[in-house]
């Protein structure tokens, strides 16, 4: 398999290009899709679609993997949407899409949504994430935040009130502070908010939101007292131009993100397992979408999530998450809860 990383800016034009190579008729808008065709490749493997949308962290893995999956399978067509994570389990739960990405666990409200509508599914862990805390290149003084000051920025009671560095920290300069993150269908808002704001929190709302996780990068790149978060994978293509900052761990220390913090954990509390959630009708009765779920957990294919900026899953998770999928064991094992501060393999 030859594996070709695109930068993560150019993933929606890429996909736009390729839609329009292929079809005519495919959907547009906010809706990514990649495509292929039978063309002279050869005879199929697979025939037919696979829905998937939800959260932009994930995307990028559902998106690799779509392509390499597309090329062994030229009858096979997998289109990605990005509605965020909440807003993925919206179409999800309403029996729209086959896969949902998501970048926390299905809430206890989501959950009974799909019951209504009698949707079943499985839940597989896909990868791991730390949600990186981005600062401009200009910055030099925000080097380490610990959570209780990220969450004196972020939490309601701050909106209009901390408005400047100096309100964080008595030595950070008389600098106008503007913040920048995911908008509230996302399910890295989620998690950010609840691990620096508190369970149930809700943020403030007077900063840039977006679902697009680029114009997040673009706001900060060009505003030298911004500071935004987001997905590592973000972060890792734009560390030219950005920052991160270290975050303080639960033992006291000042870490910043990468591969090796996020993987064994010091990179805490941002560090998270991503997922996606297959529809269990779709995973028993269309073997494309049941074909595309194994591939996304294969070891043999960890390489494109290293690829697009994740860190792949070790070998006892995937294992269990694999016999997950293959046995159709449905429901959350957070059953509607947090992941902040779980171990995947004590859950599973």
């Amino acid at each position: 398999m030859t594996l070709r990383r695109l930068p993560i800016r150019l993933f929606s034009l890429g996909l736009a290009l390729a839609l329009a190579a292929c079809t005519s008729s495919a959907p547009t808008g906010e809706e990514d899709t990649a495509a292929s065709d039978s063309g002279d490749g050869g005879e199929a493997q697979l025939e037919g679609d696979v829905q998937i949308d939800g959260s932009s962290t994930v995307f990028p893995i559902s998106e690799a993997m779509a392509e390499e999956f597309m090329a062994d399978n030229r009858g096979a067509r997998v289109t990605v949407g990005v509605s965020g994570s909440g807003g993925g389990f919206k179409k999800f739960c309403a029996g729209e899409t086959d896969i949902s990405n998501a970048s926390r666990p299905i809430k206890e409200t989501e959950i009974e949504l799909c019951a209504e509508n009698g949707i079943e599914y499985v839940e597989i862990p896909v990868a791991y994430d730390g949600i990186s805390v981005i600062v401009n290149d200009e910055n030099d003084w925000a080097e380490c935040l610990a959570p209780d000051q990220l969450g004196m920025m972020w939490e309601p009671d701050a909106e209009g009130e901390v408005n400047n560095w100096n309100q964080v920290k008595d030595d950070y300069p008389d600098q106008e502070l503007s913040l920048y993150g995911p908008g509230v269908d996302s399910g890295t808002y989620d998690y950010f908010t609840e691990a620096v704001v508190g369970e149930d929190g809700e943020s403030r709302g007077d900063y840039t939101a977006s679902e697009d996780d680029n114009v997040i990068v673009q706001g900060v790149q060009s505003d030298e007292g911004g500071l935004g978060f987001l997905g590592f994978a973000y972060f890792d293509e734009n560390r030219d131009t950005l920052k991160a900052v270290s975050v303080e761990n639960s033992a006291g220390e000042c870490i910043p993100p990468s591969r090796g913090s996020i993987a064994d954990g010091t990179y805490n509390p941002l560090s998270r397992p991503i997922f996606f959630y297959v529809k269990k009708d779709s995973l028993e009765n269309n073997p494309v979408v049941a074909a595309f779920a194994e591939y996304q957990i294969s070891a043999d294919n960890k390489d494109l999530i290293t690829e697009v900026g994740y860190i792949p899953l070790p070998e006892e998770i995937v294992d269990k998450a694999i016999a997950r999928l293959e046995d159709g064991t449905t429901g959350s094992i957070f059953e509607g809860g947090t992941s902040i501060g779980v171990k995947l393999g004590e859950k599973l």
